[in-house]
């Protein structure tokens, strides 16, 4: 057995995400069956308790196509230029660390060679991070991310209205444990602040008046009680 998070987008209250701690048969394995395996399971356990939720796995191992283009792998800005760059590399390019960076270069790669790129494990402690001329910090926890992350998927108008279309969502390989960042809480966060009115003109604000935003709302683990 095992636990994860499902992502719930709450519409009233003061919480804009709900962190749903659930506990699933876990399918071990690396190959993508047995995550699908896993995903099935702990969407199946969720479903229990929640019969009429609308949930959506958000990764690359997503069996809805729409989870999988979704996915930071695979989710696009388009640049004036034309080039699409992943979130996933922006996110890595914008690293600083206390040795080094950010290595803007990385945003010429592949997600997945982002990701991996070793300046990210040899540079020193993570400290910051940079992009178009904004430093952010690393507090508050996830705000960069999301930002980015919500950004990008504000420009798609074909995904952002399919995400809107679910009301929970999950990422089979986020580990609250090892982990800050879920592009499922990210889905979880965008359909929020799209269904309560709070994007004033459809438009993810600056990075300031966005922190402000969001901080705005307590963000509970409805399992623990821990703040996210």
């Amino acid at each position: 057995m095992a636990k994860r998070p499902v992502f719930v987008p709450k519409f009233d209250g003061v919480t804009l995400v709900d962190i749903i701690e659930v506990e699933f048969e876990w399918f071990p394995g690396m190959h993508f069956t047995q995550k699908q395996k896993s995903i099935r399971s702990l969407h199946e356990a969720y479903l229990t308790q929640n019969p009429e939720a609308k949930i959506l796995e958000i990764s690359s191992k997503s069996e809805i196509e729409l989870g999988t283009k979704l996915s930071a792998f695979n989710l696009m800005f388009k640049t004036k230029s034309g080039k699409s760059i992943s979130v996933e590399s922006i996110f890595q390019a914008s690293k600083v660390f206390s040795n080094g960076g950010p290595y803007k270069e990385i945003m010429d790669m592949t997600s997945r060679d982002a990701k991996k790129d070793e300046r990210l494990k040899n540079s020193g402690n993570l400290i910051a991070f940079e992009y178009r001329d904004s430093r952010w910090e690393l507090e508050p926890k996830t705000a960069f991310y999301d930002w980015l992350y919500l950004n990008a998927l504000n420009l798609n108008d074909n995904l952002k209205e399919q995400a809107l279309a679910y009301n929970a969502f999950t990422d089979i390989e986020f580990n609250p444990q090892k982990s800050i960042n879920c592009q499922a809480y990210s889905i979880a966060l965008f359909v929020a602040l799209t269904k309560c009115d709070l994007l004033v003109g459809g438009v993810i604000p600056p990075k300031d008046e966005f922190i402000q935003l969001v901080e705005q709302f307590k963000i509970k683990n409805t399992s623990d009680g821990l703040l996210f």
